[in-house]
């Protein structure tokens, strides 16, 4: 990267992480077969055992807080990472489990942030089926650790939290004003089957189908209208959401008019509404200009930020890739460091 003084910091807002612990718990659970996750068993069956270069740097990469992780941030040109635990986190896991495990990787990463406190800020991980127990970690996670808000793999074995049972994440998220980042897993045990036979399951599309899915539930579910100002965040420039605003608009209407589903209820606004006023993106995995100021125009300079997806898409020439968009100086700064010191407090 050139040497020549910027008048802005890079940070990268969706970088992953994993501890050794949980790794080891994903093998066993690959290996004794005590899961019922087809793509968790596709993705990590791969990324955990195989003998392959890619899978062992990346496990390898995942685990590294210091200074390996530090070195290939230098070496793309990145200031700062906002670090989050890798999917599916602790999702896989009994809630007593998830929540111990939650609660220790939070503990782990937090200790990171203050030995590198200019280099890295993290997310808080929680067990979305233990929302009371998530609820009070967010306010531990937020409030004794410093960590600037929630991270959750989508859906937790096949549950998803448009289901009021989860809302008291929600209220917490709301009432510390931090924002919860919704990750990719995998997509669930009910509709992976499709995705499995072409490796169609992972980052190549299922992510953004599952987690575009997600987003969806909560927006018609009314959760925006229950809590106006949680602050969501969707990487991958949305999953594709802001494509297709204009159809999602569309077809709402039409439903909610007909009266034709129990599960679709009239919205204070419309679903466009919310994607643009309560849901921020990150270009993780999307370093395209194209697509960038796409999501730009339709969403709004001030809701989109850089993310690289360290270390699944580590490519350290891609920082270069995106500092040639064709917008002013100040929404370049917006892009790659104020709107994320603005939504994460940072």
């Amino acid at each position: 990267m050139s040497d020549t003084p910027r008048p802005y910091r890079r940070i990268a807002t969706e970088e992953a992480w994993a501890p050794a612990e949980m790794l080891q718990r994903w093998v066993k659970m690959l290996e004794d077969g005590s899961h019922n996750d087809p793509g968790f068993g596709s993705l990590w069956g791969f990324f955990g055992r195989s003998p392959t270069p890619r899978a062992r740097d990346l496990v390898a990469r995942l685990q590294d807080l210091g200074d390996r992780r530090l070195a290939d941030m230098d070496a793309a040109g990145v200031d700062m990472a906002l670090l989050s635990l890798t999917c599916p986190g602790v999702q896989l896991f009994d809630p007593d489990t998830a929540m111990q495990l939650a609660i220790s990787s939070n503990d782990e990463v937090a200790a990171a942030v203050r030995r590198h406190p200019t280099r890295f800020a993290a997310l808080a991980a929680v067990a979305p089926h233990a929302p009371e127990a998530s609820a009070r970690e967010i306010e531990r996670a937020v409030n004794t650790l410093g960590l600037k808000g929630v991270i959750v793999n989508s859906h937790t074995q096949g549950f998803y939290m448009d289901d009021p049972k989860c809302w008291a994440i929600f209220e917490a998220c709301e009432a510390l004003d931090v924002p919860l980042y919704l990750h990719p897993n995998t997509p669930s045990p009910q509709m992976a089957a499709p995705f499995i036979p072409r490796c169609l399951d992972a980052a190549i599309y299922g992510f953004a189908v599952e987690t575009g899915l997600h987003a969806l539930r909560l927006v018609v579910a009314g959760v925006f209208d229950r809590f106006p100002k949680l602050k969501l965040v969707l990487g991958h420039l949305g999953e594709g959401l802001p494509y297709w605003l204009y159809r999602i608009d569309f077809m709402h209407a039409g439903i909610v008019a007909n009266n034709r589903s129990p599960g679709v209820k009239p919205l204070a606004r419309k679903p466009s509404d919310y994607l643009r006023e309560n849901v921020w993106y990150t270009c993780s995995g999307m370093p395209w200009e194209p697509a960038i100021t796409f999501c730009q125009h339709v969403i709004g300079q001030d809701r989109v930020m850089y993310a690289m997806d360290y270390p699944y898409q580590y490519v350290p020439d891609e920082v270069g890739m995106v500092e040639r968009l064709f917008v002013s100086p100040q929404v370049k700064r917006m892009f790659f460091e104020t709107n994320a010191r603005a939504l994460f407090k940072i």
